[in-house]
């Protein structure tokens, strides 16, 4: 148990395991802890990743680039098991160094362009692909202000809420108590704008849509951390619209099975190579 009588030390040490379902992974330091190159496929976009939220958020969108035709946006994506320690090999560090997934490598540069950090990730290839970010400046500011505040309100729902809520090793009310209502305000935030809007921007899918979905919508839809009676998701109506609208979007479920490593493994694609590793999966093609 929790010792109510802890006062902080002067200077922190890591001396102990902090507990909690990711503890074998966290530490205070940064860098690789072995040499491991990263594989290479046929393509000129290389994705190490992992089907979480941060990760679908890119395949969603890799997927969504291949429906409207962008044949270039074709990619191998790899999966990077962050439970085995993955993300800190020599390889994925020189691809990321804060050895967080997903990250991305652009081979069609010399040298290649390496891309981390989801949001970053989005517009980069929104960007080379002239697809997802309107070009008009009062719509793309608005879609970079959804984007940055994902980025921003995410770790409050993650780090904060999810984690004292679903991996902690205790329950410990006051955090709970204080990320739960934070989450909700953010959810209010969302439901207020989508009331009004059709997608974030107004009437056009944007990455803003691409990088919210697979958190809030994941949320809304009571796919993350069990939590979804006891933030009463199905009261935000309007959040719940959007999020049915995207789900129901085929490069959405596409982009939702690569690099899973859970559930059901009838619905995992570990490695996405080409379009038939997904259209076996979901019995399309």
């Amino acid at each position: 148990m929790a010792d109510p009588t802890y006062t902080p030390p002067k200077v922190w040490t890591w001396d102990q395991e902090s507990g909690g379902r990711f503890a074998n992974i966290n530490r205070p330091i940064s860098g690789a802890t072995h040499d491991k190159d990263l594989p290479r496929g046929e393509h000129a976009l290389q994705l190490y990743s992992l089907g979480t939220p941060n990760g679908v958020k890119v395949t969603i969108m890799l997927e969504e680039l291949l429906a409207a035709g962008h044949a270039d946006a074709d990619y191998d994506a790899w999966i990077i098991n962050i439970g085995e320690g993955d993300q800190f090999s020599s390889g994925f560090v020189s691809a990321n160094p804060n050895s967080k997934i997903p990250a991305l490598m652009d081979h069609s540069t010399d040298p290649a362009q390496r891309v981390f950090e989801s949001g970053s990730i989005l517009i980069y290839l929104a960007e080379k692909f002239g697809a997802f970010l309107p070009t008009d400046l009062p719509s793309r500011t608005e879609t970079f202000n959804w984007l940055m505040w994902q980025m921003g309100s995410t770790p409050f729902l993650g780090g904060g809420f999810g984690h004292f809520y679903a991996y902690a090793p205790e329950k410990y009310e006051y955090p709970i108590n204080r990320y739960a209502m934070e989450v909700k305000r953010q959810m209010d935030v969302l439901d207020k704008q989508l009331a009004e809007n059709e997608f974030l921007v107004g009437d056009q899918y944007t990455i803003a849509d691409m990088a919210v979905y697979p958190w809030y919508g994941g949320l809304a839809l009571g796919k993350l951390y069990e939590a979804a009676e006891f933030l009463d998701v199905e009261s935000y109506t309007h959040v719940q619209r959007w999020a049915k609208m995207l789900k129901a979007r085929t490069p959405v479920r596409r982009g939702q099975v690569v690099n899973k490593a859970w559930g059901d493994e009838g619905t995992q694609v570990l490695n996405r190579h080409s379009a038939a590793d997904i259209d076996k999966v979901l019995g399309e093609g």
